[in-house]
């Protein structure tokens, strides 16, 4: 229950990361906000300072800035309609890019509690590993690329390896300051033995460094970078029917995986850091996700603000808001569809 509580609340901070970027950035531009609410649904607290009322509503699935002549036409020339294209689009993106900042900062702040944290570099192998030697890997070998794709992070590793296909692998590691292509390595989940137990892995031990500053700094960004390339590969087996609706979660699902991964973890320490690597996890997900041209979301604002301009440019005449208003509204009524049935499919695992 402790992990839950804890992963309530870091869900519904990320939100209030979310909704502050775009409400400093509307405020750092000079457009009036009229509302900060964090929640949806009825308001269980509202305070009112300047023109802006800040509220706290019942439900913590999303959350809203609501800006003056966001989706309607106003006379104010605070209005977020009366600014210039490139200041609605800082305030547009301005919400995803505090999520993404969010993200490295709780990465980064992992690494530091910890002190150290594993890198690509080869240390040993499994007693049977069949791809050691000269021709293959040896200890020491930074493994920089897997099948073309760039390993960054040791998380790269693994999600490089699960996702080739075919039965052998090509490789380019660093061996001795030196650039080594390895192909054809029949580098594949084998069966090992380890302390007595069998186990499915890729048969690889690989190195833990110290954390330093820069080195910190340097892990941070790659494992968000990690975690934006797994939200593109998620979305593309999405795409191609590799997964399906019942393997997407909704807060219902996220809030009950942190709450396993916390309980599972042996103690309160290692539990509340994997807590917040997921939450980490998740906020690189939302920047990645909210910046989709999907009308609703930010990334689909910014697409028709571009439609808008370009059009303006080729004909002189302007598009009716009124549109923009009606695709935004449709697309919020769908998204809101979409979570109604991945909530309901949340609470169908629960039960089953």
């Amino acid at each position: 229950m402790l992990y839950i509580i804890i992963g309530v609340l870091l869900f519904g901070l990320l939100i209030a990361v979310h909704e502050a970027g775009h409400f400093l950035a509307a405020k750092k531009l000079d457009v009036q906000v009229n509302e900060f609410a964090i929640g949806m649904g009825p308001a269980i607290f509202t305070r009112q300072r300047g023109e802006t009322m800040y509220s706290l509503r019942a439900f913590p699935i999303g959350g809203y800035c609501a800006m003056e002549g966001e989706d309607e036409k106003s006379e104010n020339p605070r209005a977020f309609s009366a600014k210039a294209p490139w200041k609605k689009i800082v305030i547009l993106v301005a919400g995803s890019a505090f999520n993404f900042l969010a993200g490295f900062l709780l990465v980064a702040l992992l690494f530091t509690s910890v002190g150290s944290y594993t890198v690509p570099v080869v240390k040993d192998f499994m007693d049977g590993f069949p791809c050691a030697g000269e021709n293959g890997l040896m200890p020491g070998d930074r493994i920089l690329e897997i099948n073309g794709k760039k390993i960054r992070v040791y998380s790269d590793v693994s999600a490089c390896l699960s996702a080739a296909q075919g039965e052998t692998k090509d490789l380019l590691v660093e061996r001795n300051g030196e650039r080594v292509v390895l192909n054809d390595l029949p580098l594949n989940l084998r069966e090992y033995e380890v302390n007595g137990e069998t186990v499915t892995m890729y048969g690889l031990y690989f190195d833990v460094e110290k954390a330093t500053p820069l080195g910190i700094l340097e892990q941070s960004w790659n494992t968000c970078l990690y975690f934006a390339r797994s939200v593109w590969t998620s979305l593309g087996m999405l795409v191609t029917g590799q997964v399906g609706l019942q393997d997407m979660s909704g807060p219902v699902g996220i809030v009950t995986y942190l709450g396993e991964a916390g309980s599972q973890s042996g103690s309160v320490a290692n539990g509340l850091r994997n807590v917040c690597y997921i939450i980490a996890l998740i906020a690189v997900n939302l920047a990645i996700m909210n910046m989709l041209p999907i009308p609703a979301l930010d990334g689909g604002r910014v697409f028709l603000l571009l439609v808008t301009e370009v059009w303006y440019l080729l004909t002189r005449r302007t598009i009716d808001p009124k549109y923009e208003a009606y695709l935004n509204a449709g697309g919020f009524l769908l998204l809101i569809l979409l979570m109604i049935v991945v909530t309901f499919s949340d609470v169908l695992k629960l039960v089953n």
